[in-house]
Formats: C-alpha cells, structure tokens, sequence
C-alpha cells in the first residue's frame, strides 16, 4: 500500500481494481472474460489477469468451465450478509415474509438503504403460477420508489441528507428535496406508502417500514401487488395492505422494536 495525496489519504491499486472489476461483473449476469473487463475499465489484461485469478482462488469470482467467464461467486452475498445487519434483519424477516406471500398470494421484498440507491436483500415468491417479484441484489432508485421514499421518510434527518448528497454526485441535476419533503409527510402521516408501480402496468407498490430495537428503521418490506385482469388474486389490496402492516409489525416486534417510530 502507498500513500498519496493529502495527509490520510491512501492508494491501494490492487483493492482498487478488485472492486472495479467486482462493480463491473454486477452489470453483466452473463459474466465476462478478462480481456472484454480489460477493454470496459480502460485498463490492460495484465494489470487484471493476476487479480482475476486471485479473486477467483479465493472464491470470489466463478470461471465459467464452458466459456472462461468470470461472474461473481455467492461468496461475496454471504459475507456481507456475516459483516452486516442484513443477516439479523434477513433472519428475522424470511419466516414472516414467508407467511405473508402465503396469506396474500403476492410476492414481496425488502429493501435497505445503500449509499445512494435502495438494496433488494431478501424477497419471497408467491406461491401460485403467476406473479411479480423482484430479485436479490436489485438496485432500487431511493428517490422515485415506494420502498425508497419510506426509508426516507423514516430517515434521522442526518441520515436521509447522506443519502440525497449521495444520489446528488451521482446526477446531472440535485434532487427536489421540496417535493421530496412532501412525499416525505403524505407518507409518515398514514405510516406508509402506496401508488401505482412507476414501471408495471397493472401493479401496485406497498411499502411499510421495518424498525430496529434502537427505534431507527432497518428496511421497508414491499409487496408489489399484482391484479389479475380476472380479478383471481387470492386477497384485494386493502387486505394485502393489512397483511403487509401486520407483518412488518411482526418483524420489527422480533428485532426488538420498543414501540411507537422515534421522530427523526
């Protein structure tokens, strides 16, 4: 490791180029080879090559036997999941999520906040032929979603104005924090949201906040109710709505939640 620049401030290419190449292969499921990683990072096949075949030793990365693609390994998922809150937060809400896509006949997901974007780290199926869901790891937009706009609103205010200086240095233009706070109000007044999906014709988000023991919010479990044009859904969406408040109330109720949301 070398330093460089400022008091504090250090260089540690290989690090450096190992979380390039990991950010890389996010956005290409069908993974890539070293070389066509070399050509998308400006950099040359063997500035990557043995970094490559470290990552892929130590089990980070997956060498496909067939094409000689590197994707990213489970590795990475499950020691995450060790180093963060997410394993907790996941082991408290599967078993009630579970329930819930059972008794809604819907799919649902939790979301947690991630730097500027909203974190897909838990999701269920539901249970019939058809439906609508999200995978893990899907990146949300923290500003425009239903889950984004209920980890905002239950925010600390210093909390929620990282996350909006984050997505600020991500985009051409800042975030409308005047809408932004109405959005923010409208949703803590009725303690959660619900609109039609920005995305899916003919699917509604509901999105409720999920609460740590300490008051703060962890995650907001979403179902993204799916109407069937003949009306066949097993529950309608207001008791999918109420499912869905009583299930978080029930998770957050596991991690120790005291009570009523601390202001923020």
């Amino acid at each position: 490791m070398t330093r460089s620049g400022p008091k504090g401030v250090y260089a540690a290419p290989a690090l450096e180029k190992a979380f390039e190449i990991i950010e890389l292969l996010a956005d290409h499921p069908d993974g890539a080879l070293v070389s066509e990683m070399a050509a998308s990072l400006g950099r040359s096949v063997g500035e990557l090559f043995r970094i490559v075949i470290v990552m892929e030793r130590l089990g980070y990365l997956r060498k496909s036997v067939h094409t000689d693609r590197y994707t990213v390994s489970y590795k990475l998922l499950e020691t995450a999941y060790r180093a963060t809150p997410a394993q907790n937060l996941v082991r408290a809400a599967l078993p009630q999520m579970q329930g819930l896509a059972a008794a809604a006949g819907q799919s649902c997901h939790l979301v947690v906040a991630s730097r500027d974007h909203g974190l897909v780290v838990a999701c269920e199926q539901q249970p019939g032929t058809r439906g609508f869901s999200l995978r893990v790891g899907a990146r949300i937009d923290i500003i425009t979603s239903c889950s984004g706009q209920v980890l905002l609103a239950y925010s600390a205010p210093h909390r929620r104005e990282q996350i909006l200086e984050a997505v600020d240095a991500e985009q051409d233009a800042p975030v409308d924090r005047t809408r932004l706070a109405e959005r923010i109000a409208a949703i803590r007044a009725v303690g959660h949201d619900s609109r039609q999906s920005p995305i899916t014709h003919g699917v509604t988000d509901i999105s409720f906040p999920v609460f740590g023991f300490d008051g703060r919010v962890m995650a907001a479990l979403t179902i993204p109710f799916l109407e069937l044009i003949d009306g066949s859904q097993k529950v309608g969406l207001d008791a999918a709505r109420d499912l869905l408040r009583a299930t978080t109330g029930a998770i957050s109720d596991t991690l120790g939640y005291p009570g009523a949301p601390s202001e923020p």
